[in-house]
């Protein structure tokens, strides 16, 4: 039987809404139809988590006794017994009491996991075991209930359910969490907004930790919109040995000196796979270049110096830090070393800083493993090995007078080739076996001095000497050549691993993609041509580098993606094994280019949309909101009119008061209609001024009947900066709005007070209120919350008022009210010349 799949939907904290998220899920699968039970939620008597368990079956709990009490938990046998698709299991890191089944509910869940039942369970960040410690250090309390972080990375999908301190705390406040008597306290201790941030981070970082296990990434890819840098662009150059995180906090100060400065370190793998890199060092020095600040970039090179400068030129580097060799003295005898040579080619353009560190000196090792890229010096040595080596092997075992016998002389003519192989490769070992052939015969095989070989055991020993000779040529070289297949094989896994993983993320765009694929294969321009047919003319879809070229043909490298496409890079030809790695590149931008295209044209879309919702409402205000009024005042205007009737002067009277009133809101609904017009065409402009908010508030209360509006304005508070106009105007649409939401007889209250350098207007009420998801849309064109009567507007007031705040940089935001309704914030810049003032004490309170 298939072993069953594992989601987890894991809380940042106590109270964001696993639970409710976990029934969602349920209900969403029941309705698809698939068979949801539930084997044991706990909902805590939260009434909105309870009523999500409507509609689902519940498996029956075992109750255990335990210490005189009666406790209930999940009855695994009927779980089983019942045979479910999916069980639904809360609280994955609970004990269970004494006597149940298994100590752990996770010991649970893995039984239901193992006979093929599908499980969706949740748990909070701070359960996790390897936490604890942390946990307790910055809550102050320790986790008794942990699950194994074993348990929840094996599980098939991990779903972080996450929400921002303030919200928590804000819903904490509405008794959605806890009851009232235990606010107070979870609220001052360990919900504070210090410890849920801190929770949140950690939620972050170890779900961020587990996609890394699973997909190698590299992550700040930078996009270069211009030519010329006007700000410092530091390289730092790294082997993958310990001296990495040196150089890397060294170039983080040296950026650290100018502002705007960039850090892009960079490692060079080489295809001859003579570099032998820790891939644990290289990850520890991605996330320390990271954390700083900076790039990582990965790219391959056989020349090292020239790869490094021509990255750094791409780029627009101006420096390059370096450390100081780790090789001995003796080493130098290959070459004068990566830094030596950067230093010397790096022109005028480039400054190099070649930093000390602990492990100069110290030795880098030999090569472990051997390539058939060897290099001029490597393949010089061997020549001389295979060439010279037997002649003076001869002249020395020529010069005793016993020498130590045909067999031993076999013998030392082999180690010379096999020496030659192994620093030549074939040639110089072949040449080593038929140098050392020759000679064996000519001096040391009777008889001497001729080509002729007497003894037919003799002739027996040359021949097998040549062949394993020969053999052991031919090994060594094909283990060089497969070496460096294996190397550059890595090499492109790397590669094609961040590729995969960057795109499938969303995370590149096509002039990021097109720039990793000029810095790997070091090109001067990377173009991605497109074209409708074979007649049309190749248009540019996109381009990095200088003078990109806008037609395949005169590329120097094309790779055609499809029949109307073609990656271009000019710069150099590249050899055909890269052209692999090249196709991948072309393959993805395709993709990337069409994805572009698919979120242009959805946000077209949903412009197109939001416009035809807004025009189909407007016509729905015109047809109804707008012709109530006109037609109140027609009927009006006729009754006066009419000569069949003798009205008395109360009832014309009444009538020229209704004719009124639909006047009055039929020019109210205009001056909405017509602001929200200049909104969203973005002709507002505010004269701003300072003003003091006792000046405007009471005059945008003229619309609402007396008596419905408590005020308290300060006359202490600060001057704020605003277009006395248009604040009127929001103030009188925000209380004009509360009083209609509130109960009779209930007044509504505006408040203001002081806030730093802001100046805070809050209109409450004590109507229905609003729920935490409507709270955004009340304040989008023609939204009228919940059973609003449709005489009440087109709903255009709150968000006419919030334009007109916003176009004066301040901000309104819906809040709930303690004890029922909702509270409009309006908040208003302070006078910039403006000084708080301290309010007057008295000699008793200050003394």
């Amino acid at each position: 039987m298939a072993r069953g799949k594992l989601r987890i939907y894991l809380g940042a904290a106590p109270g964001v809404g696993k639970t409710y998220a976990m029934l969602s899920e349920a209900h969403r699968r029941i309705e698809r139809g698939t068979d949801c039970v539930v084997a044991f939620v706990e909902h805590h008597d939260r009434p909105r988590t309870e009523v999500m368990l409507h509609g689902l079956e519940q498996i029956r709990r075992r109750e255990i006794e335990y210490r005189s009490a009666v406790f209930t938990e999940m009855d695994v046998d009927a779980v089983l017994e019942r045979a479910p698709q999916v069980a639904l299991v809360d609280e994955l890191a609970h004990t269970n009491v004494p006597g149940a089944r298994n100590a752990k509910r996770w010991q649970d869940v893995e039984e239901l996991l193992q006979a093929g039942i599908d499980v969706v369970s949740t748990v909070n960040i701070q359960h996790l075991e390897s936490l604890g410690d942390v946990v307790e250090s910055i809550t102050g309390v320790r986790q008794r209930e942990t699950v194994p972080d074993e348990v929840v990375r094996r599980a098939d999908q991990i779903e972080l359910v996450d929400m921002s301190p303030q919200a928590l705390r804000r819903r904490m406040a509405h008794g959605n969490i806890y009851k009232p008597d235990k606010l107070d306290a979870a609220l001052s201790n360990y919900f504070r907004p210090g410890n849920l941030t801190a929770l949140r981070e950690l939620a972050l970082l170890w779900v961020a930790d587990r996609v890394d296990e699973y997909l190698q990434q590299y992550r700040g890819e930078h996009n270069i919109s211009s030519t010329w840098q006007a700000r410092e662009r530091i390289v730092v150059g790294l082997t993958g040995g310990p001296e990495g995180r040196t150089l890397i906090r060294r170039a983080s100060r040296m950026a650290a000196k100018g502002s705007g400065s960039e850090i892009l370190a960079v490692y060079i793998a080489r295809s001859d796979g003579l570099t032998s890199a820790s891939p644990k060092e290289l990850t520890v020095q991605r996330t320390l270049v990271e954390d700083l600040g900076g790039t990582f970039h990965h790219v391959i090179g056989d020349d090292i110096p020239a790869a490094l400068l021509a990255f750094a030129r791409g780029v627009n580097a101006t420096q390059i830090v370096l450390g100081s060799s780790r090789r001995k003295a003796w080493q130098y005898i290959y070459g004068p070393g990566v830094g030596a040579t950067v230093a010397r080619e790096s022109g005028t353009d480039l400054d190099v800083h070649i930093v000390t560190h602990d492990e100069v000196a110290k030795g880098r090792g030999l090569p472990i493993a051997r390539g058939a890229r060897l290099g001029r010096a490597r393949i010089i040595w061997g020549w001389l090995v295979g060439v010279g080596g037997p002649v003076l092997l001869s002249v020395l075992l020529r010069s005793m007078e016993d020498g130590p016998g045909l067999a031993n002389d076999v013998l030392l003519f082999l180690f010379l080739t096999v020496a030659a192989a192994l620093l030549g490769g074939l040639l110089p070992a072949l040449a080593a076996a038929a140098a050392g052939s020759l000679l064996l015969n000519y001096w040391f095989t009777p008889p001497t001095h001729t080509l002729t070989v007497q003894d037919p055991e003799n002739i027996v020993a040359i021949v097998i000497f040549f062949a394993v000779a020969v053999s052991v040529a031919s090994v060594v070289d094909l283990a060089a050549r497969r070496t460096h297949q294996a190397a550059r094989l890595r090499a492109e896994s790397e590669i094609l691993s961040f590729l995969a993983g960057s795109v499938l993320r969303g995370e590149t765009t096509l002039d990021a993609l097109l720039e990793r694929v000029r810095e790997t294969f070091a090109m001067e321009s990377v173009a991605l041509l497109e074209r409708q047919n074979d007649v049309e003319p190749w248009t540019c879809a996109g381009s990095v580098g200088p003078s990109p070229v806008t037609r395949p043909d005169d590329a120097d490298v094309d790779m055609p993606v499809g029949d109307h496409m073609a990656l271009a890079l000019s710069g150099r030809v590249l050899p055909a094994e890269d052209r692999r790695v090249l196709g991948a590149f072309a393959a993805q931008a395709a993709v990337v280019l069409d994805r572009q295209r698919l979120v242009g044209e959805a946000e077209k879309a949903r412009r197109l949309a939001e416009g035809n919702r807004i025009r189909t409402a407007l016509l729905a205000a015109v047809s109804h909101d707008l012709r109530t009024p006109l037609a109140a005042i027609k009927a009006a205007v006729s009754s006066l009119r009419s000569d069949d009737v003798a009205w008395s002067e109360d009832d014309e009277a009444e009538l020229l008061e209704g004719i009124e009133n639909g006047a009055d809101r039929l020019d109210h609904l205009v001056g909405n209609l017509l602001d929200m017009s200049r909104l969203q065409t973005g002709t507002v402009t505010p004269l701003i001024r300072e003003i003091d908010l006792d000046e405007v508030v009471p005059m945008a209360l003229g619309g609402v009947p007396e008596g419905s509006v408590g005020l308290d304005i300060p006359e202490t508070l600060p001057m704020v900066a605003v277009d006395p106009g248009l604040l009127e105007r929001a103030v009188a649409n925000i209380v004009e709005n509360a009083v209609k939401y509130s109960p009779d007889g209930t007044p509504v209250t505006v408040a203001a007070s002081t806030l730093g350098d802001r100046v805070e207007l809050r209109v409450s009420d004590r109507g229905p209120g609003v729920p935490d998801e409507g709270k955004r849309r009340i304040f989008e064109p023609f939204q009228r919350y919940g059973d609003a009567p449709r005489g009440a507007g087109v709903g255009l007031g709150l968000a006419v008022a919030r334009g007109f705040a916003e176009s004066m940089g301040g901000t309104l935001d819906a809040e709930d009210t303690p004890g029922g309704g909702m509270t409009m914030v309006l908040t208003l810049k302070t006078a910039a010349d403006h000084v708080p003032a301290s309010p007057d004490l008295s000699p008793q309170v200050t003394s």
